[in-house]
């Protein structure tokens, strides 16, 4: 537990909540560890906020203890997770992100269209209110299916069942829980393996609940839309979002992680690039900025670069 609150603690030291759990900090860890060791551990509630990153999202965040468990329970089954989820899962993994994940669609793109020779199709699709719809009791029947450790398990039980969406019992994880990114890896890693072992599909790339499936051939892409939804819908309790699934050429522009991909270059998404100068008009923050020329990098953005660049010299 100490290990966690170490690595925990980067970064968030001047935070109130983390100060305030800091002063009293040996009694707050025994209290925890005496809590978890008997099974009285219950999670504490959650504060509800709002961000634009850049459509609004609903963010739960959870007490100091609740954060610290989460990091603990995250810091022993990732790597053991880890090793389960196919190479073409790239959200929220240690050494993947959504570069890695543009730059795999990019080498698909080369393979299926012999070096842009040939008409590449691809299908993009959206799961429909992703973390709102995941259903507690699936989750743990595919964490009992891995976890052999039975207080382990329980304590992943207790996390799950901290929270649940409006309206729904026993669905929805929150947005802000460190265990919850891992907990949809582990949700849609089902998903992925039957997309790679029953469908046997090569190129297929998945960030969280967007993914891509490329192919050469646009009818064999469309006669997996069926199949696709009807596996989400039986095994997961999830669907399709019927306003995000397309199939389009990639020569046309293919809008896949907040960048628009073309066969010789990459434009950052419209409302991303909106966003980013609204930004820069609210506030001045050094690691921003910094932080935005690093994302422009990775795309044809050199105009937009210019523009960050010119508000790094006038501050």
């Amino acid at each position: 537990m100490l290990v966690s609150w170490r690595e925990f603690l980067f970064g968030k030291r001047k935070r109130k909540d983390v100060a305030l759990f800091t002063c009293r900090f040996m009694d707050n860890i025994l209290k925890l560890n005496y809590e978890l060791e008997t099974k009285m551990y219950r999670h504490g509630k959650y504060y509800r906020f709002k961000i634009n990153d850049p459509k609004p999202r609903d963010i739960h965040k959870a007490e100091v203890r609740d954060r610290l468990v989460h990091h603990a329970l995250c810091r022993a089954l990732s790597p053991f997770f880890d090793r389960k989820f196919i190479n073409d899962s790239y959200s929220c993994r240690l050494g993947k992100g959504t570069h890695q994940a543009m730059n795999r669609f990019r080498d698909f793109v080369y393979i299926v269209s012999k070096n842009h020779t040939k008409t590449c199709w691809v299908l993009k699709c959206d799961i429909k209110k992703f973390f709102a719809n995941i259903d507690h009791e699936v989750l743990k029947g595919i964490l009992a299916k891995h976890i052999k450790n039975k207080n382990v398990l329980w304590l992943c039980e207790v996390i799950i069942d901290s929270f649940g969406t409006e309206n729904k019992v026993g669905v929805g994880l929150p947005l802000g829980n460190l265990t919850s990114q891992l907990f949809v890896n582990v949700y849609m890693n089902v998903f992925d393996h039957f997309v790679k072992r029953e469908l046997k599909v090569l190129q297929y790339v998945r960030y969280a609940d967007d993914f891509v499936i490329l192919h050469e051939n646009k009818l064999y892409l469309e006669s997996l839309i069926p199949r696709i939804s009807i596996f989400l819908e039986s095994e997961l309790k999830l669907s399709l979002h019927p306003n995000k699934v397309h199939i389009q050429t990639f020569s046309s522009g293919v809008d896949f992680l907040g960048w628009v991909h073309f066969p010789h270059r990459r434009i950052l998404r419209n409302t991303t690039k909106w966003h980013m100068l609204w930004r820069l008009e609210q506030e001045y923050v050094p690691e921003t900025l910094f932080s935005y020329c690093g994302l422009l990098s990775h795309g044809n953005a050199y105009g937009l670069t210019q523009i960050i660049s010119k508000n790094l010299k006038c501050k």
